[in-house]
């Protein structure tokens, strides 16, 4: 098929699109950046330059492209300071909400205008139906909605993106949290400097999932042509408490400071403490029934230990 990857040079993009070229796949891989050319070009891909917030600039290239199916990878995580996000800040967030809202709008009017038959799309995880329970929330569940005002700049952008691909006919993946190269490398340095803490008693659990995995998943999405909501996330999801001193260890750190909530919320933010504290896992139980995939990396205690090694 010819794939149009919106986002290729991002760190999941750069894993996907050699995994598209690999089975055959025309790919056409945009990047934001000049300076990105011949790394997409070096994966295998037709490479563009595209400003996912411009529709005139997303209709010529999807129209250039021709694509039979799109997969929108577009995010701008922008840290804020050097090596270190601020959730307490809009500006953490802001061109990857406008990505997910804009952004989404105009793929999906390029798609329309063209005849893309198919559409696949980043979701999240993180926020998959209440706080109440264990981890096993079904995919029919929506993005929490409760999760208070810290969250709603996180939620309402992730929302638009399931509601309008949903009603495309395409698919969406709610990724877990990435580990792999290039996507946890920050994560890692701020654990080393113990800037990374155990924030209250580290109730909340984190999906995990491996770059490769999450590309393999998105290749099956993009070739079974699957439609609804997927989990793309590894076998076991952890608690904080669990995971943060595994990571440290692996990472070859010290394990990490413990804050009490109210000092984390004034130190991160009520969005990070909730993070660390509330969140649920997610079942992966659909994606491998419907898309048959297998992951490489069932487990982030073996991954990030390989990670790291």
């Amino acid at each position: 098929m010819r794939v149009f990857v919106a986002g290729g040079s991002g760190v999941l993009g750069q894993r996907l699109v050699p995994q598209l070229v690999a089975r055959g796949h025309q790919v056409t891989a945009t990047t934001t950046s000049a300076a990105k050319l011949d790394l997409l070009a070096g994966l295998g891909a037709e490479a563009v330059v595209m400003d996912g917030l411009d529709a005139a600039s997303v209709g010529e290239a999807v129209a250039t492209a021709h694509p039979d199916v799109i997969v929108h990878q577009m995010t701008a995580l922008n840290l804020v300071h050097a090596g270190e996000p601020d959730f307490k800040s809009d500006r953490y967030f802001a061109n990857t909400n406008r990505l997910r809202i804009e952004g989404t709008d105009h793929l999906l009017a390029a798609a329309e205008a063209t005849g893309v038959s198919h559409f696949v799309a980043q979701g999240n995880a993180a926020w998959n139906g209440t706080r109440e329970g264990g981890w096993d929330e079904p995919e029919q569940g929506p993005v929490e909605l409760h999760a208070g005002p810290a969250a709603h700049m996180v939620i309402e952008p992730l929302r638009h993106v399931e509601d309008a691909v949903l009603k495309a006919g395409g698919a969406v993946l709610r990724y877990g949290w990435f580990y792999g190269p290039g996507a946890s490398d920050d994560q890692v340095e701020l654990i080393r400097k113990r800037k990374f803490p155990l924030v209250g008693g580290g109730a909340g659990y984190w999906s995990w999932v491996h770059l490769d995995d999450a590309a393999s998943a998105t290749v099956l999405a993009v070739e079974r042509k699957a439609t609804g909501v997927f989990n793309i996330v590894d076998d076991e999801p952890a608690q904080v408490r669990d995971w943060l001193p595994y990571l440290a260890e692996c990472a070859g750190a010290k394990p990490p400071m413990r804050l009490p909530k109210w000092l984390g919320r004034l130190a991160a933010g009520e969005l990070a403490v909730m993070m660390m504290t509330e969140v649920r896992g997610s079942s992966n139980a659909k994606a491998k029934r419907e898309l048959g995939w297998q992951l490489r990396h069932p487990s982030w205690r073996q991954g990030f230990k390989e990670a790291l090694a």
